[in-house]
């Protein structure tokens, strides 16, 4: 073991402790998978992360994301933690952009003064959701077939079961039942009308956890998903702002973008709340 650099992230607010935290190994060289998810299990958070070097041309860094129990080839506040932790101890780019070597491939990163935005990767699949797995995301949340107003697989890696519900209102007063959606990744959105804060939507999502289902504060991954649903289906423009986490009295905003040439951008400010070393 030994002294290594470490901060702790919090993403999609730039108010400190409202928003999703992760914890970021500076260094993680010589430490093997099973150290990672050790150390990862010990944090208690949704996620830690450790920064390598590159294995491929063009990658200005690696990292390796863990969540309690497993390795994730791609998340979406790790991400950005991730990359604002690597900025701010000095990393350049080599280009314009930020390219983050992980599970998933090659995660492109831009900068927006201090806000940092990810390419939304693919979905790997994507269509209604068959009426056995909305059948059981009904029980578990304790809504009606009447209550959601579309719905859609949002698999981006996680398999986001996604369900929009008809106002926010409706999102923010579910109290899911663990048992029913054991296993399940289910991910809520409903609309705010009018727009609440500049927020176009409110987001909650559900899935494993140690012991049961967890909430997410705030979700880079399902928030990228849902914005390729939305948007594709012309349920949501190509630019609004997502409220998530205050059911969790969190306060994170996930800015959402389409650009000219169709990319799509997910968002958010982040800040360095621990900024030290851990022995690992």
């Amino acid at each position: 073991m030994r002294q290594r650099p470490f901060k702790q992230v919090d993403v999609f607010s730039a108010e400190p402790y409202l928003g999703n935290p992760v914890a970021v190994v500076m260094d993680g060289s010589g430490l093997g998978s099973e150290a990672m998810q050790a150390f990862t299990d010990w944090t208690h958070l949704s996620e830690a992360t450790f920064l390598l070097p590159p294995t491929v041309p063009g990658a200005d860094y690696r990292l390796r994301i863990f969540c309690p129990g497993r390795e994730l080839p791609f998340a979406g506040h790790p991400t950005l933690g991730s990359c604002h932790a690597w900025l701010e101890a000095g990393g350049q780019p080599q280009g314009d952009t930020v390219v983050q070597e992980c599970g998933a491939g090659l995660i492109r990163i831009r900068r927006d003064g201090k806000r940092l935005s990810f390419a939304a990767p693919p979905l790997l699949r994507g269509g209604p959701l068959p009426d056995e797995a909305l059948e059981r995301v009904c029980r578990g949340l304790g809504i009606t077939r009447d209550d959601i107003a579309h719905h859609a697989w949002c698999d981006n890696g996680p398999p986001w079961q996604a369900v929009m519900l008809r106002t926010a209102a409706q999102v923010m007063a579910l109290t899911p039942d663990s048992a029913v959606l054991d296993g399940c990744f289910v991910g809520v959105v409903g609309p705010h009308a009018p727009e609440h804060q500049g927020c176009r939507f409110e987001v909650r999502a559900f899935f494993p956890g140690h012991g049961g289902l967890a909430e997410d504060p705030v979700t880079g991954s399902l928030n990228s998903a849902l914005a390729q649903w939305l948007i594709g289906d012309h349920l949501a423009p190509e630019r609004y702002l997502a409220r998530q986490g205050s059911a969790l009295g969190r306060e994170g905003r996930v800015h959402v973008a389409r650009d000219a040439g169709g990319d799509l951008w997910i968002g958010g400010d982040s800040v360095t709340c621990i900024d030290g070393q851990v022995t690992l």
